[in-house]
């Protein structure tokens, strides 16, 4: 079920390598391994993958650096395993945009749930629809526009990766943190009106658009889409 799905292994530990290879392989996976940092560097500009499997402490271009410069350019999944064990560590990884972080020694098949709940959260997986919609409203995420009734709705970055998550998850009422840590991938410190801001102009504009209020304020707690 999983055939076309592309997994680069970065792990200089070649019978690390060489079992999780061999273990994505027989659960549907194709795999690609790399075993330094350059070489994984030079494999992520070359071709695309649904998923990035690596440790942090790799020869020439650690791990952390890896996710940094990927970060630039891509928002392919990341899954790290490591031995690092720190709190620290594993935030910092977090907050360098890495998916999820398993510590090593690790079981086989953690890492291949891990890996399903990355690539389903991530839009990778089969699950997910070509359009998010609600009523008239249509967001594509591979195209990563926003139409009403077939008619483009001009937005700006931002207000897409802010329609984007509402219409992902069309049930969930978004605090400002959840909102300003996915799309400015930031921590929220205080209370500012950038969200105020940003969710007031795409509100406005969906109106505008289609005549009808798709977002709400939930009190005291914070937004989601409307039902319809």
């Amino acid at each position: 079920m999983n055939m076309n799905k592309r997994i680069l292994i970065i792990e200089d530990d070649t019978e690390i390598n060489d079992l999780l290879s061999g273990f994505l392989q027989k659960n549907g996976y194709e795999t690609v391994s790399a075993f330094d940092g350059n070489t994984a560097s030079q494999l992520l500009k070359r071709r695309d993958y649904n998923l990035v499997l690596t440790d942090l402490m790799l020869p020439f271009i650690e791990g952390e650096q890896l996710i940094k410069e990927l970060r630039e350019y891509s928002d392919v999944p990341v899954v790290v395993l490591s031995a690092k064990s720190m709190l620290e560590t594993r935030l910092e990884v977090l907050r360098l945009g890495a998916d999820d972080y398993i510590l090593k020694p690790f079981d086989l098949n953690e890492v291949l749930v891990r890996i399903e709940v990355v690539l389903r959260r991530s839009g990778s997986s089969s699950e997910q629809p070509e359009l998010l919609t609600c009523g008239g409203l249509a967001f594509s995420p591979t195209e990563n526009i926003a139409t009403y009734n077939g008619k483009p709705v001009s937005l700006t970055a931002k207000e897409l990766m802010l329609l984007k998550l509402f219409m992902e998850y069309p049930k969930k009422v978004f605090t400002k943190a959840n909102l300003y840590e996915s799309v400015w991938n930031d921590t929220y410190y205080y209370e500012d009106n950038t969200i105020n801001v940003h969710v007031s102009n795409l509100r406005s504009k969906l109106k505008k658009a289609s005549g009808q209020d798709f977002i709400e304020t939930v009190w005291g707690i914070g937004y989601r889409l409307k039902e319809e």
